[in-house]
C-alpha cells in the first residue's frame, strides 16, 4: 500500500501541537534547537522528529515533502461592527517586507481600537527621498478590501489635514490593547489624528497562549491583506519558475538562503549568548553537504550582487545565483538597476517564502516573517543551520523550532 506523504505530515504535527515553549526570541539570536524540553514533552517531541526522519526517506534525498495550506482561524464576523471614525491615523512602511507585515499589523490593531480612519500607508526607503507609493509594490485594492468591516481605510489624507500637524507616536511592535488604551489614546483624543511610528524591541514572533479580539486583528493584518501589485508579482514567478527549471535533477526542487555579506561584516554578528546570530558562505556550503544535499542543488541567495566571499559556496554547490543572473532582461532596469533597493528586497522576501527549502543565514525579522508566510502555506521545510561536528547528519535534526514545537505567531493565526 502507498505512503500518502501528507497524512504522514499531518499526523506528525498533530503530535507536535502539544509542544509549546515560551522563551522569547532575542534579537540576532536563532533559537536553540537543542534544548531540552520539560517532562513528558520531551518524549512528544522525539515521536515527531523520528516522523520527519521518515518522511525524508520517503522522498528523496534531504528534502521534505510540503504539508497542506492552513486555514485562517479568523473571520470578519468575529468583529464587531466599526463605529462612526473618530480621526486618522496615518504610517509608512519602511525596511523592506519583513518590516511591513508588522507594520501594518501594529497600524490596523491601532487603527481599530481607537475606531480611527486608517490611511493607506507610502513606502519609504532608508535613503532621504527614497519613496514610493503603496500601489507601486502591493495591490492596494486588495488591501482596502481586506480591511472592510474591520477598520475604515482611505487612500489619502484629507487635503484640509497638514501632515506637519499629525502627532507622532511611537509604537512597539506587537501592541497590546492595554497599551494602546493608556499610551496612544489620550493623545489621539487630544490631537484628533496621528502618525504612527512602529519600533521593535525584540524579534518577538512567540504564539500568543490566549487570543484576544486584538490578536485576532493583527492576525488577519499580517497575513491576509499584503499581496504583491501583478507587475511585481509576475517578476517573483518568472524568477521562481527560472530556478525550477534549473533545478531538474532535483525535480525542479531549490532551496532559497538568506546570506547579505553586509550583513554578516557587522562585527557584531558572530557573537552573543554563546550562541552564533549568522554563518558566512563557507559555513552554509558544509551545513547544507553534511545534511545531504548534493553538488547539482539549486541555491538562490538573497545578496544583492555577487561578492568574491561567495565563491566557496558556489565552488562545493556550482548551481548557486543571485539575482543577477535570473532576473528577466527586460525587467532589470526597473527591479535591479535603480538606485532604490525596495524591489530587491521584496523579491528576496517573496521568494524566500516560496522555495522548496529555507535557509537562514542569519536570524532576525527577515527569518521570522518568512517562517510565518512558509508555516501558514505548509512550506515547512526551514532549517536552520548550525556546525555539525561529525561528517553528516539528519536535515530534519535542524528544522526550524518554529515549525517542530509550533510556537511561531503564525500557529496562533491559523488552524
Amino acid at each position: 500500500m502507498g505512503v500518502d506523504l501528507r497524512q504522514v505530515v499531518a499526523g506528525i504535527l498533530t503530535l507536535t501541537m502539544f509542544v509549546m515553549l515560551g522563551n522569547m526570541i532575542k534579537r540576532d539570536h536563532f533559537d536553540s534547537i537543542t534544548e531540552k524540553l520539560p517532562g513528558d514533552v520531551q518524549d512528544v517531541a522525539k515521536v515527531a522528529e523520528e516522523g520527519l526522519r521518515t518522511i525524508a526517506k520517503l522522498s528523496k534525498g534531504p528534502w521534505l515533502e510540503d504539508g497542506e495550506q492552513l486555514k485562517p482561524c479568523w473571520s470578519k464576523t468575529n468583529f464587531d461592527e466599526i463605529e462612526e471614525s473618530r480621526g486618522y491615523v496615518t504610517f509608512s512602511l519602511t525596511n523592506g517586507p519583513e518590516y511591513h507585515v508588522s507594520q501594518i499589523a501594529d497600524a490596523v490593531v491601532v487603527a481599530r481600537v481607537l475606531r480611527a480612519t486608517l490611511v493607506v500607508p507610502d513606502i519609504r526607503g532608508s535613503k532621504p527621498g527614497d519613496e514610493r507609493k503603496f500601489e507601486d509594490v502591493y495591490d492596494v485594492n486588495k488591501f482596502i478590501r481586506s480591511l472592510d468591516g474591520v477598520v475604515k481605510v482611505v487612500k489619502e489624507l484629507p487635503e484640509e489635514i497638514s501632515f506637519r500637524n499629525l502627532a507622532v507616536v511611537k509604537v512597539p511592535n506587537r501592541v497590546t490593547e492595554d497599551h494602546i488604551i493608556e499610551n496612544i489614546q489620550p493623545i489621539f483624543k487630544a490631537k484628533g489624528n496621528i502618525r504612527l511610528a512602529t519600533y521593535f524591541p525584540s524579534v518577538n514572533m512567540r504564539k500568543s497562549t490566549e487570543k484576544s479580539n486584538a490578536d485576532l486583528v493583527a492576525c488577519l493584518a499580517m497575513f491576509g491583506t499584503l499581496e504583491l501589485q501583478p507587475d511585481v508579482n509576475e517578476v517573483v514567478d518568472s524568477m521562481v519558475e527560472r530556478l525550477r527549471t534549473l533545478s531538474r535533477k532535483s525535480d525542479g526542487r531549490f532551496i532559497a538562503v538568506d546570506l547579505r555579506v553586509d550583513l554578516l561584516d557587522n562585527k557584531g554578528c558572530h557573537e552573543g549568548n554563546g550562541r552564533k546570530s549568522c554563518y558566512g558562505a563557507h559555513e552554509i556550503a558544509v551545513f547544507l553537504r553534511k545534511i545531504g544535499y548534493d553538488k547539482d542543488t539549486t541555491i538562490y541567495l538573497t545578496q544583492s550582487r555577487w561578492d568574491s566571499s561567495l565563491s566557496v559556496l558556489k565552488d562545493i554547490f556550482p548551481k548557486t545565483y543571485t539575482k543577477e543572473n535570473i532576473t528577466p532582461a527586460d525587467k532589470k532596469e526597473k527591479f535591479l538597476d535603480s538606485e532604490d533597493s525596495e524591489f530587491e528586497k521584496v523579491i528576496d522576501f517573496y521568494l524566500c517564502s516560496q522555495s522548496d527549502a529555507f535557509v537562514p543565514a542569519i536570524s532576525g525579522l527577515f527569518y521570522a516573517n518568512v517562517a510565518g508566510k512558509r508555516i501558514a502555506s505548509g512550506k515547512n521545510q526551514i532549517l536552520v543551520p548550525a556546525d555539525i561536528s561529525g561528517s553528516s547528519a539528519s536535515a530534519t535534526d535542524f528544522i526550524s523550532p518554529y515549525v517542530l514545537k509550533k510556537n511561531h505567531m503564525a500557529h496562533s493565526c491559523f488552524c
